[in-house]
This record gives C-alpha cells, sequence and structure tokens, in this order.
C-alpha cells in the first residue's frame, strides 16, 4: 500500500509544513504592498511608461523615403514601446493579485470583500487575455518576435 502523501492524501507532517504562520502571511503581505506602492510611483507605472513616447517627425520629416533608416528605427521604437508598455501593466496586475491572494490566504478566499474576490477574478481573466492574445499573434506570425 501507498503512503498517504502519494496517494491525494496530504500527511500531518506535510500539513505542518504548508501552514503558514499568521506573521509570515502579515510580513510578506506588507512586502507586496510596498513593492506594489514602489511600482506605482516610479517611472516603470504602466501610465508612466504608456506616455513616454517621441514622435516620427522627431527622427525625420515623417516620408519613409526621405530616411528610411530613421523610419525602420522608429518602427523598432514604437514595437519594443509597446512591448515595455504591456509588461509594465501585466507586472501591475500581478503584483495587485498576489496582494489579493495572500489576503485570501491570511483571512480564507472566503472571508474577503467581494470587490476584492471580483477585482483578483478580473486581473486573471485580463492576464489570460493579454497572454491568450500574445500566444495567437506568435502562432500566426504577425506577432513581434518577442517570446512571452
Amino acid at each position: 500500500m501507498l503512503p498517504a502523501d502519494m496517494v491525494g492524501d496530504v500527511s500531518a507532517t506535510r500539513a505542518a509544513n504548508l501552514e503558514a504562520s499568521n506573521e509570515a502571511l502579515t510580513t510578506f503581505m506588507k512586502r507586496v504592498d510596498t513593492v506594489l506602492s514602489d511600482l506605482e510611483s516610479s517611472a516603470g507605472n504602466p501610465t508612466k511608461v504608456g506616455a513616454q513616447t517621441i514622435k516620427m517627425t522627431s527622427l525625420s520629416s515623417g516620408k519613409e523615403s526621405d530616411f528610411p533608416e530613421a523610419h525602420a528605427l522608429y518602427s523598432q521604437y514604437e514595437r519594443v514601446h509597446k512591448e515595455l508598455t504591456s509588461l509594465s501593466k501585466s507586472l501591475h496586475l500581478q503584483i495587485e493579485a498576489i496582494g489579493i491572494a495572500v489576503q485570501g490566504a491570511h483571512r480564507g478566499f472566503d472571508n474577503l470583500e467581494e470587490e476584492q474576490r471580483q477585482r483578483f477574478w478580473a486581473i486573471q481573466s485580463q492576464i489570460q487575455q493579454t497572454q491568450d492574445a500574445r500566444y495567437d499573434k506568435q502562432r500566426t506570425g504577425t506577432g513581434t518576435g518577442l517570446k512571452a
């Protein structure tokens, strides 16, 4: 016969190892909140990243035929900027979701406010949609060439 922890049941030892102390969860929750706060006030904030743009006319007259290299440089800049903005948004969302998940682990997910539970699932849905769109672009060859 197989031991309980090999057939899906959790042994008492394993369960004790998985339990997180109230103090550990509180400390982790504070660290996640600090990281999210730091991100929101930094240049990595999704809004700030999205606002950091240049115009094609900064590099040339705007006509590709005048200076094709400048047009190619601008196209690459736009591609990278779009990807960085997307990554910044994804990071922000994932840190927010971790914060909610830690609170759920601490108090029990059913004990969270309904608004927090809905926000958690909305974030998960948004992240999944972003990943699906990125996968579809890569699969069809219309993506940026960057891996997710």
